[in-house]
């Protein structure tokens, strides 16, 4: 019986070898012919593409006002100050009104978006801080160029400056105000206690006159320049007592300040909080007499007063150099002592509501 190895041997072996293989290649090829080709699996159902989102929407806020969506994301508080550091915002027009008769003038509003000049025009200020507030008002801006510049350079920016209406050209001063991070109030002419022999201008809000006759000359004074957070009656050294004692009077101007968005700052010795709008009163004057020595020990006084409340607001009444130097001198270290410096807009105390006074 020939053997596998008989079988393939030789040449006659290595053909029956191929032809073999032959055969076997025929045998798949037939099977696969009668198995037909393979089934065809249906693809997988494609991936939904994500909708995408729209464009943010104008969203309501509580007054019923309208957020456009840069402001999207942030409640429109009452409260006044800003708590973002840097430069303050120049003008916005949204911020204005045309005045009435008092052309190419504005005046300050509420923004349709429900922004209040008291918020947008604030110097930067940490609301979280836990150590007491003591804040600083210097007033008399506008009235020396020189000293004015000073004291905007010298100074850090949660100093709040109060600037005259009687200010010639006040907006390079103002400008440079507002890139350094300070705030600044319009000091708004009142009639003072001791008036005539005290005399805050020919334009100044008088007793003498109607409420009605006095809101020509406010909305004048409001119209001098722009960009301030709010307004006081103080007017460097005066500080129109004998008007703002007298609720018929001071009530309107006040009613007129909060419909525009703004605060108020009281001059020392006068009731704070107001009713209407966000107020301080003045807890010291630190600058009368105004000397070094006095200047010093004034300003420890408004730290023992900003421990024992809390909060402390003083005044200086103009931007004398010596005044400046002792200032600058004292902010360097607080924050050393325990002490926060704000500006004025982060001390204020909501309006008093049991008081109304006559429309």
């Amino acid at each position: 019986m020939p053997t596998v190895a008989g079988f393939f041997g030789g040449w006659r072996g290595l053909g029956r070898f191929w032809g073999l293989i032959a055969v076997c290649v025929a045998s798949i090829l037939a099977t696969l012919a009668l198995l037909g080709p393979p089934p065809i699996h249906p693809a997988a159902p494609a991936k939904p593409v994500a909708k995408q989102d729209a464009p943010p929407q104008p969203e309501a806020t509580h007054q019923g006002a309208v957020l456009t969506p840069e402001h999207s994301g942030r409640a429109v508080s009452d409260r006044p100050g800003r708590d973002l550091p840097g430069p303050v915002a120049d003008p916005d027009p949204a911020l204005l009104e045309s005045a009435p008769g008092l052309p190419p003038d504005s005046l300050p509003r509420v923004a349709r978006d429900g922004r209040k000049p008291m918020q947008e025009y604030a110097a930067g200020f940490d609301p979280t801080t836990k150590r007491p507030r003591v804040g600083l008002i210097l007033a008399g801006m506008g009235l020396s160029f020189a000293d004015s510049k000073r004291a905007i350079a010298d100074l850090p920016a949660q100093v709040s400056f109060a600037v005259s209406p009687y200010s010639v050209d006040p907006e390079p001063l103002l400008a440079s105000a507002r890139l350094l991070g300070h705030e600044y109030l319009l000091s708004i002419p009142m009639e003072p206690l001791r008036f005539p022999l005290s005399d805050a201008g020919a334009n100044a809000l008088a007793t003498t006159l109607s409420p009605e006759q006095n809101r020509p000359r406010l909305l004048a004074a409001l119209s001098k320049f722009k960009g301030y957070v709010g307004a006081t009656s103080i007017l460097g050294a005066l500080r129109g007592e004998r008007l703002a004692d007298m609720p018929d009077q001071i009530g309107p101007m006040l009613a007129e300040l909060d419909r525009r968005g703004l605060l108020y700052v009281a001059a020392p010795g006068q009731t704070a909080p107001v009713p209407y709008v966000w107020s301080r009163g003045i807890d010291l004057v630190i600058d009368e007499p105004a000397t070094a020595v006095d200047i010093d020990a004034r300003l420890a006084a408004l730290e023992v007063l900003a421990r024992d409340r809390g909060t402390a607001l003083g005044l200086a009444v103009a931007p004398r150099p010596v005044t400046v130097e002792r200032i600058a001198a004292w902010t360097t270290g607080l924050a050393n002592r325990g002490l926060a410096l704000a500006p004025a807009s982060a001390t204020m105390l909501p309006p008093k509501t049991e008081q109304e006074a006559p429309k």
